[in-house]
């Protein structure tokens, strides 16, 4: 099976629950300027939330994709609204990429908010995800 991670930051919160991620899977966490270059089965794809709304780096990712993704799993975090699911998902439905149902979404620190977020423990948590994913998709071929 071939995984990919990518994500984008400012402030390092996305970052590291990439590498988490990407560690429980055994691949590396890239960011999105680095473009997917062959097909994946699963893609976790990591954006955080700027002024509720994905940076437009992940749009530019996700219009320039030019590969097949068996399916897109996101990840995020944000200080105030849930997650950036929604609006991901719309962005993919646009390039008719399959887009998984489950995400994984914790706080982030910005300014006052949310201190020390993601901690281990959201790390661990989106580890865990990652690696519940994977297995189910293996399950599924299999």
């Amino acid at each position: 099976m071939k995984i990919a991670v990518r994500y984008f930051t400012r402030g390092g919160n996305t970052k590291k629950l990439a590498e988490a991620v990407a560690a429980a899977v055994g691949v590396k966490a890239e960011p999105v300027s680095v473009p997917l270059e062959e097909d994946v089965d699963i893609l976790f794809l990591g954006s955080s939330v700027y002024a509720y709304g994905v940076d437009d780096a992940v749009k530019v990712f996700i219009d320039g994709i030019q590969v097949r993704i068996g399916k897109v799993v996101s990840f995020s975090t944000a200080a105030i609204i849930k997650s950036t699911y929604k609006q991901v998902a719309r962005l993919l439905a646009a390039k008719g990429i399959p887009f998984a149902a489950e995400e994984f979404a914790c706080r982030g620190s910005f300014a006052m908010l949310h201190k020390g977020k993601p901690d281990a423990e959201d790390c661990k948590r989106a580890a865990e995800f990652a690696k519940r994913i994977v297995s189910e998709e293996c399950a599924h071929e299999g």
